[in-house]
């Protein structure tokens, strides 16, 4: 039998049952930080009284001590939280610089002998977890001062002498795109006096003070304007040539622009069910093919199709994502003098697209020149001159986008002609997750493709969006998306987000195999998913158990290296 309810009335858990610290803030802190300027013109009475803001402050933020040359963040690392800076300074380094990092944790996984231990170990009952009495630790002593960075430590002076660097003081932000955006950092960023304080706000407490304060949310998306379009700007490979002031220039003068619903996954699930050939009709047009060229469009996040007229119909011939351009060609015609220029194809949002608008005559001035040869053309997935290889790419590339399996970065896709059926992936899997399967080998296919319904670590993760705690996340190193065990309330959020429904919901169960229920009586339920066999040594299991060399984790948009696996 299963435990009484009376002592499980805590197994369900709620949005703060684990704040961003060992310990929520106290009062006097959250007072103090609520004076600070980033939050001086917030009004408490405009939060509901469920979400208060003090208790926002309190359980979403946490304090951070640095000493000089520890690092904070690293360039390339995800992030999703904000820093304001309360005592001490910061450098921010645009570049990404090497780390001396001797007494750096290595990251936790699976030992060999763990691994092959996973293969004779008794089965334990299916979806079995341990009460949070067990694993969350309470009662444990909390730690008297803030906690480490845990990045390393380098030469102030000399990362000075070699990079360019920008100075931030109390009350300084910083840290505010990737809090946005869910995105890598932007910029390196180092202590450089002591006892640097820092407070950090994850990113749902972000989100939660953007929806309920109009003055916090223009201040944030303000910084954003000022310091984040510059860093896009700088990521573009084709703007890598340009130097600071060019940079700033463009800045100023270029618009954002956003197409399509940014709730775009549920609509999406409701068609393809009905009809997946109907999609591109629902997709926002964002310029025409024919129409005047108005400025060189770059992609700031989200997907765009690239499509052309063909009879009474359009047909893709490209997709575009982060850090894509659309018009180069057309813009460099008239750089070169042509007359009436109008675009060659059209551009339509795959769901949501953010976009960087950046002007015609300065797309002319700065942009062309000293552009590599090998960027001065619009890429096209369409490469080969033979009619049936022609044919065979259009049909997997309307396939691929039709279905939005281009967010993928690590798909899972089968090759029907060399798989058997053996189900050893299915196996592999379950093995390496205490005989729980993260995956159904099962999904969408295509001549000799499937793609299989795990998760595929998107691109844009919309799942992320709606979690009420954070549990599900990327790490910050790898980028993998994966679910906090002990934060997932079992909401369902993300599992309804999922335009793949890669993510599902189980009912979990304790040591004797019954299900856990909490103070009413109702199962408890916690959200699962392929985490790519981050713990195993090996990478992801399902792949190395495969006989055949059937199947594959693959980035989707490389879509030559795709096609020529397949065969």
């Amino acid at each position: 039998m299963s435990e009484p309810a009376a002592e499980l009335l805590e197994e369900r858990n709620r949005r703060w049952d684990e704040p961003f610290d060992d310990e929520p803030l106290d009062a006097e802190t959250v007072a103090h930080i609520l004076s600070l300027p980033t939050f001086a013109n917030v009004d408490a009475a405009e939060f509901q009284a469920w979400l208060p803001l003090d208790q926002i402050i309190a359980n979403d933020g946490r304090l951070r001590r640095y000493q000089p040359g520890e690092v904070i963040l690293r360039k390339g690392d995800y992030g999703n939280s904000l820093f304001v800076i309360l005592e001490g300074g910061v450098l921010t380094v645009p570049t990404r610089i090497e780390i001396d990092a001797p007494g750096q944790a290595p990251k936790r996984g699976t030992s060999w002998w763990r691994s092959i231990g996973q293969l004779f170990a008794s089965a334990k009952p299916p979806e079995y977890r341990s009460t949070r009495r067990r694993w969350r630790g309470r009662g444990a002593p909390v730690s008297p001062s803030p906690v480490p960075s845990g990045l390393g430590k380098v030469d102030v002076d000399d990362v000075k002498k070699r990079h360019l660097t920008i100075a931030l003081q109390p009350p300084d932000v910083f840290g505010e795109l990737a809090a946005l955006t869910g995105r890598q950092r932007i910029a390196t960023v180092i202590a450089t006096e002591e006892d640097t304080l820092l407070f950090e706000l994850r990113w749902q407490g972000v989100r939660d003070i953007r929806t309920w304060s109009t003055p916090f949310r223009q201040r944030i998306d303000q910084l954003y304007r000022e310091r984040g379009l510059v860093g896009r700007l700088r990521e573009c490979p084709l703007l890598h040539h340009l130097d600071k002031q060019a940079l700033d220039e463009i800045a100023k003068q270029s618009l954002f622009e956003t197409y399509g619903n940014a709730d775009w996954m549920h609509r999406f699930k409701r068609e393809r069910q009905a009809d997946v050939s109907r999609v591109i009709e629902q997709e926002t047009v964002i310029c025409e093919q024919g129409d005047h060229v108005d400025g060189l469009l770059l992609i700031n996040r989200g997907f765009a199709r690239v499509t052309e007229r063909v009879d009474y119909g359009e047909q893709a011939i490209d997709h575009l994502s982060v850090n894509d351009v659309f018009g180069l060609d057309e813009i460099s015609a008239i750089a070169a003098g042509a007359t009436g220029v109008a675009l060659k194809a059209s551009l339509r949002a795959i769901g949501y697209v953010d976009i960087i608008r950046i002007p015609t005559k300065l797309a002319c001035k700065y942009v062309l020149p000293g552009l590599p040869v090998h960027l001065r053309n619009d890429r096209r997935v369409l490469v080969s001159s033979e009619p049936a290889t022609i044919k065979m790419q259009q049909d997997m590339l309307d396939f691929l986008v039709d279905h939005r399996f281009i967010n993928g970065e690590q798909a899972m896709v089968i090759n029907l002609d060399s798989c058997v059926g053996c189900d050893d992936c299915v196996r592999a899997c379950a093995t390496a997750h205490d005989n729980n399967p993260r995956f159904r080998r099962h999904g969408f296919s295509h001549h000799n493709a499937m793609v299989v319904n795990a998760c595929m670590h998107c691109t844009d993760p919309v799942c992320l969006i709606g979690c009420p705690t954070g549990a599900i996340h990327r790490e910050e190193n790898s980028g993998t998306v994966v679910i906090n065990d002990g934060t997932c309330i079992g909401c369902a959020t993300c599992a309804n987000s999922c335009p793949y429904d890669n993510i599902k919901m189980v009912d979990i169960r304790d040591k004797t195999g019954a299900f856990l229920l909490d103070s009413d009586g109702q199962t408890i339920s916690r959200a699962t998913k392929c985490d790519l066999c981050v713990d195993q040594l090996t990478g992801p299991a399902c792949v190395q158990a495969c006989p055949h060399d059937a199947l594959i984790r693959i980035d989707i948009r490389d879509s030559r290296k795709l096609l020529a696996w397949l065969g």
